[in-house]
C-alpha cells in the first residue's frame, strides 16, 4: 500500500466532500464498541503510530514482537491477550478491511450466542464470500494458539469447516479487501 492501512481515511476522501476525520483503525474500534467488551489491536513495528488512535478510542495495543513470522502470529498474540483477560471468545478482523456496520457486529453476535454448542465460530457471508470480522469460540482459540505461528486461520478453519456457522449479511464490507493504492481507489469510487 505504501502508507500504514490502519491509518487510511475512512470513508474514503470524495472530491468536494469534507476531509475524514476516522481511519480504518478508529472506525473499527467504534463499530466494536457498543458489541464487545474490549478492543485490542496487534501492532508490530507500527506500535508508535498507531498508539495515539487505540488509546483515543480506548482499545488496548499488544505488541507481536517478531511480527516477520506473519499474519497468523498476530492472531496468535492477540488471542492470548484475549485469554489474559478472562474471556473465552474474541471477534477478529484485519486492518485491510474497511468496518463493517454496527448492525452486522450485532447480527454475528447474535447468532454466535445461539449458536449450538457444537459450533467454534461464526463468520459472515456476502454474496458467496466470507468475510470479517468473524466470532470465535474457546475451542477454535485453542486450536489456533495450538497450531505453529507458520499456520493459516483459513487452513484450519476449512479443517473444521463442520465447526462453522456461515450467516449471510447485507454488508459488502465483510469481503473486502484493500491492500494497493488501487484497491482503495475502487473503494473511494465506491459509496460503502
Amino acid at each position: 500500500m505504501g502508507t500504514d492501512k490502519a491509518l487510511l481515511p475512512w470513508p474514503p476522501p470524495r472530491p468536494g466532500q469534507p476531509q475524514p476525520t476516522e481511519t480504518f483503525l478508529s472506525a473499527a474500534i467504534r463499530s466494536f464498541d457498543l458489541s464487545t467488551d474490549f478492543v485490542v489491536i496487534v501492532a508490530g513495528k507500527n506500535e508508535v503510530s498507531l498508539a495515539p488512535v487505540a488509546y483515543a478510542h480506548a482499545a488496548s495495543i499488544v505488541v507481536n514482537p517478531n511480527p516477520s513470522r506473519g499474519q497468523f502470529s498476530s492472531l496468535q498474540v492477540g488471542l492470548h491477550a484475549v485469554l489474559n483477560h478472562g474471556r473465552d471468545a474474541a471477534m477478529i478482523t484485519l486492518v485491510d478491511r474497511p468496518p463493517v456496520s454496527r448492525a452486522t457486529i450485532q447480527l454475528l453476535r447474535d447468532a454466535f450466542e445461539s449458536a449450538p454448542s457444537n459450533i467454534w465460530a461464526i463468520v459472515p457471508e456476502y454474496s458467496g464470500s466470507h468475510g470479517h470480522p468473524y466470532l470465535v469460540g474457546r475451542e477454535l482459540i485453542e486450536v489456533f494458539l495450538q497450531a505453529p505461528s507458520t499456520a493459516s486461520a483459513r487452513e484450519i478453519e476449512h479443517r473444521h469447516q463442520d465447526r462453522i456457522q456461515y450467516v449471510a449479511v447485507d454488508d459488502p464490507c465483510v469481503a473486502l479487501n484493500i491492500d494497493t493504492p488501487d484497491d482503495y481507489a475502487v473503494l473511494t469510487a465506491k459509496s460503502v
